[in-house]
């Protein structure tokens, strides 16, 4: 069986808390807000300039933080200077960045143990995005 796969739709995190939530990825982070539904517990944000966007939604987490949870990616300049960054808006590192093959990454986690990379591709920068505002992105 082939199951064509064509593209990512969101990425969906359950949270506990959304005023705490907003707090953590727009303040914590700066991501944008695509949309909110309060009503629903429901809050997404865009990232980068691709149409797909993490979703998040308030709902009961079992079990509680730190949990062994799937990861999301995302792809920034320069991990090492982001993670210099989160340290400093006082978001905890899980660990301190570490090399690859391609580049460095870091992860952080949200209050419910959403876990969170920051990857670049300094050392291959040939599979690297564009930069928003640069000629060729």
């Amino acid at each position: 069986m082939s199951l064509p796969i064509l593209g990512v739709d969101n990425i969906l995190f359950a949270i506990g808390d959304l005023t705490q939530a907003r707090a953590f990825y727009e303040k914590g982070l700066g991501f944008p807000v695509k949309f909110v539904i309060a009503e629903a517990g429901v809050i997404a944000y865009q990232l980068g300039k691709e149409e797909p966007g993490l979703l998040l939604r308030v709902q009961d987490i079992d079990p509680a933080p730190p949990r062994t949870t799937p990861r999301v990616w995302l792809e920034v300049a320069d991990a090492r200077a982001a993670a210099r960054q989160l340290e400093t808006t006082g978001i905890p590192l899980l660990k301190e960045p570490w090399e690859v093959s391609t580049g460095w990454i870091v992860e952080i986690a949200d209050p419910w143990g959403n876990v969170i990379g920051l990857t670049d591709y300094l050392k291959a920068p040939q599979k690297a995005r564009k930069a928003f505002g640069s000629e060729e992105g």
